[in-house]
């Protein structure tokens, strides 16, 4: 006998293990929780959903929130691709209305809506993307390269005479905050304090208010002084388009595209890094001329994407995916890691996966990242670069 799918959200008799299940050792419902101990070896926790429930499964967040993961690639897809299905508006997530989610969850920021383009739907969110795609097709890739060589050898100098260095915080964190704020119109607000607002504020630090104060002003400023002087940059662009963005809206999409662009970036260049210097393979091959530098890229965004997955898409009506039943206000997360690796259009996960974009790295549907393009840009001109300037870079 067939079992019915799955509910996440009210009673149901079938949700829980049996009694003296080892699942009564889980979290609320025997569930796995995507957080915690349990959650420390997420690439094995993903396979274990996967062999339990399928391409969508139940886990909680923090607090014991329910919540879906989507690890199939193909649901993954149906979902960013159905806003008549899903959308980012988590105004109608159901444990928020409920009072479930505190308002000191860890996810908060993240969960909370905002009037963006990432969260806005409709001719609303027509309305704001076409001024952030708009903004970002005037950008001069040529000149972007030029930017990105010229920090990476800035920053090179910085360590290249100690004879070793932090990859990550010498390098990865500081290269795409010095090319973001020239693609901005703000290189003169480029600094170690920048790097270090930044990465303090996606952290959720006890200074992490501070820290986004920090580069809100920063952002403010900038606003201020290209709406009385536009000039040739992507600020200028986004407060000039048609679609007439407030003050208050080219802020906060000045805020969205510097911090996802940062963070995504940040991670991609460290995992690129990582992987080079520790798979003989990749360093042979890049050595030997079989690989280019944008190909272990587009590699490494197969393997280890910059976000294992995204927070969060919601059920606008009662709908099935992956053979769970979905109810309107459930929660779902694009699971990009487990969706790149899912067995049915990857079997053999040692392949090569050159020339192949079909990865979930950069979401998909209306709310695909718009600045891909510039993210692969500067991992493929930054590690070249790097490789150029210290071509014997070792592991210590």
């Amino acid at each position: 006998m067939t079992p019915e799918p799955q509910s996440l959200t009210g009673t149901d008799p079938t949700f829980g293990p049996p009694p003296g299940c080892p699942a009564h050792g889980r979290g609320r419902g025997g569930l796995h929780r995507l957080y915690g101990p349990e959650a420390e070896d997420l690439a094995s926790l993903y396979e274990q959903l996967r062999d339990e429930h399928g391409p969508v499964a139940p886990v909680l967040l923090h607090d014991d929130v329910p919540m879906w993961v989507v690890l199939g690639h193909t649901e993954n897809l149906h979902m960013v691709r159905s806003p008549s299905q899903f959308c980012r508006d988590s105004r109608i997530w159901t444990p928020l209305g409920e009072g479930m989610v505190k308002p000191d969850h860890p996810l908060m920021p993240h969960i909370a809506w905002q009037p963006i383009c990432s969260h806005a739907e409709g001719d609303e969110h027509l309305r704001l993307r076409a001024a952030v795609t708009g903004a970002m097709s005037t950008i001069d890739h040529r000149g972007v390269r030029r930017h990105i060589n010229r920090h990476t050898q800035r920053l090179a100098n910085r360590f290249c005479e100690e004879g070793a260095a932090d990859l990550v915080g010498q390098f990865a964190e500081h290269l795409p905050m010095g090319v973001m704020c020239e693609i901005l119109g703000m290189p003169d607000e480029y600094n170690d304090r920048l790097v270090q607002a930044a990465r303090d504020a996606l952290k959720g630090t006890e200074t992490a208010i501070a820290s986004h104060t920090y580069v809100m002003d920063a952002l403010s400023r900038l606003t201020a002084k290209r709406r009385a002087r536009p000039q040739e940059d992507f600020t200028s662009h986004l407060i000039t388009h048609p679609a007439g963005l407030s003050d208050d809206e080219v802020r906060e999409h000045l805020r969205l595209v510097l911090f996802a662009a940062y963070e995504a970036t940040v991670n991609l260049l460290s995992n690129v890094l990582r992987m080079i210097l520790t798979d003989p393979r990749f360093r042979a091959q890049l050595n030997g001329g079989q690989m280019t530098v944008p190909e272990a890229v587009e590699q490494s965004l197969w393997d280890e994407p910059p976000f294992s997955s995204v927070f969060a898409y919601f059920a606008k009506q009662d709908t099935e995916l992956g053979g769970q039943h979905v109810r309107r206000g459930d929660g779902l997360l694009l699971g990009i890691a487990p969706g790149n690796v899912d067995p049915r259009v990857r079997p053999d996960l040692a392949a090569n996966m050159q020339g192949n974009r079909s990865h979930l790295a950069f979401g998909g549907g209306p709310h695909e990242c718009p600045g891909q393009d510039i993210g692969r840009a500067i991992a493929d001109t930054g590690v070249d670069a790097l490789l150029m300037r210290l071509p014997d870079v070792q592991l210590d």
